[in-house]
């Protein structure tokens, strides 16, 4: 780390993974930090996340994981450079608290919480002298000073740098509400749209269907859909249907392409193969069996497992005439066709697309309208599926705005 004069003073606004780690690299570099969050206590939406089991990080080799973040991969690689998901695990490890890797590559603590993690890293953040300033909520500036409400009264601050990490629209009662969007380009900060990611979708279900099926899972099942270069993907998972529409692991990890070729067309259209590990030839083969005096939704029953919400969802896509025709039926089975009409509303959505534009920052995450203003987290114009990829590269952008704003600091 450079050193710098113990007299330097940087204001991290926001209090997530982001803001944390900005705050952590800062101190270690002698900087006085402080730390100011609108809500009363800091990483809100990490502890939220992490209630069904923390998921830090994955385990995949460094290219597959680099593609996770599309469009965006040439961005986010610096950062990755910097604090991959190696470097995360032996952070986590640092901090007293042991890691181990799921079936599925993505990588836990060992209790699968979060509240541990945390305090240690809290605890490890005040011993290292960042002052938490909680209840303070950024107003933008008054000349050089930084506005905050609070409790008091509004209050200012003066700073030498400024590391912004307030987090993107999603989950607003947390803290992320997109409030900080006209502040940015009152200042001529570029900013693009926010829009929801790893979200669920509207279909327009029948209120007999969503009567019947609204919760259910589809615990073995498929999808296609087209990616952002027009070719058909194909992705086996799980979802669930809701009143409404769908949502799920499996829905999130395709939700960039789809979000985006709604906006475009209007909707989207995915392919569910309700029959993964049965081919094309097979599900022919048992529904054209004869069946006798059965009806179909009992054969299907019989010789494929389609029962519940599936069958459900051939009776709700296909017309009678479609489910009557067995060669039609067999090929809805391995591709029924799904529309999806419109993106859930951002603040249900785990996080949003969008934000300040890379071309607004300088290679060290310096707004370049705004010198000593630094920009880290989900901020920033990039998005990432489930998996650990968000956090992952929030706790990297976060080391990254700090390392920059230490190195501006020593070089102004």
């Amino acid at each position: 780390m450079p050193e710098t004069s113990p007299q330097a003073r940087v204001a991290v606004i926001g209090g997530g993974p982001a803001g944390l780690m900005a705050a952590e690299v800062l101190s270690q570099g002698g900087v006085a930090v402080d730390l100011y969050d609108a809500m009363p206590s800091v990483g809100r939406k990490f502890l939220l996340a992490g209630k069904g089991g923390m998921n830090i990080t994955h385990s995949e080799p460094a290219a597959d994981f680099l593609r996770r973040y599309g469009a965006r991969a040439a961005q986010v690689a610096p950062w990755l450079a910097g604090f991959d998901a190696r470097a995360v695990r032996e952070w986590i490890h640092g901090l007293g608290v042991d890691t181990f890797v799921g079936s599925s590559g993505r990588v836990f603590p060992t209790d699968m919480k979060a509240a541990p993690l945390l305090r240690a890293w809290l605890h490890r953040l005040r011993e290292a002298g960042v002052r938490f300033h909680m209840r303070h909520r950024w107003l933008g500036w008054h000349g050089a000073a930084l506005r905050f409400a609070t409790p008091e009264g509004e209050r200012e601050a003066r700073v030498d740098a400024v590391i912004l990490a307030l987090g993107g629209a999603s989950w607003a009662r947390l803290g992320s509400d997109g409030a900080w969007v006209p502040l940015l380009r009152q200042r001529d900060v570029p900013v693009a749209p926010l829009a929801p990611s790893n979200c669920g979708f509207d279909t327009d279900w029948s209120a007999h269907f969503s009567s019947r099926h609204a919760g259910a899972p589809l615990t073995t099942v498929a999808v296609t859909a087209l990616g952002a270069d027009g070719v058909p993907h194909k992705r086996q998972g799980q979802f669930v249907i809701t009143a409404g529409g769908v949502e799920g692991s499996l829905i999130y990890a395709l939700s960039a392409d789809l979000r985006e070729q709604i906006a475009a067309t209007g909707s989207a259209t995915i392919w569910l193969d309700l029959v993964p590990d049965f081919s094309g030839q097979k599900v022919f083969e048992e529904v054209t069996r004869p069946r006798g005096s059965r009806s179909m939704s009992s054969h299907l029953q019989s010789r494929l497992g389609i029962k519940g919400v599936k069958s459900g969802l051939l009776r709700e896509c296909l017309s009678a005439q479609e489910f009557g025709d067995t060669a039609r039926l067999a090929a809805a089975l391995k591709m029924l066709p799904l529309t999806l009409r419109r993106a859930r509303p951002i603040d249900e959505a785990i996080s949003s697309a969008g934000g300040v534009r890379f071309d607004a920052l300088d290679a060290n995450a310096m707004l370049r309208a705004v010198p000593g203003v630094f920009v880290a987290g989900e901020m920033l114009d990039w998005e990432a599926p489930t998996g650990g990829y968000l956090l992952t590269a929030c706790f990297a952008s976060g080391r990254a705005a700090g390392r920059g704003a230490l190195d501006w600091i020593t070089r102004s």
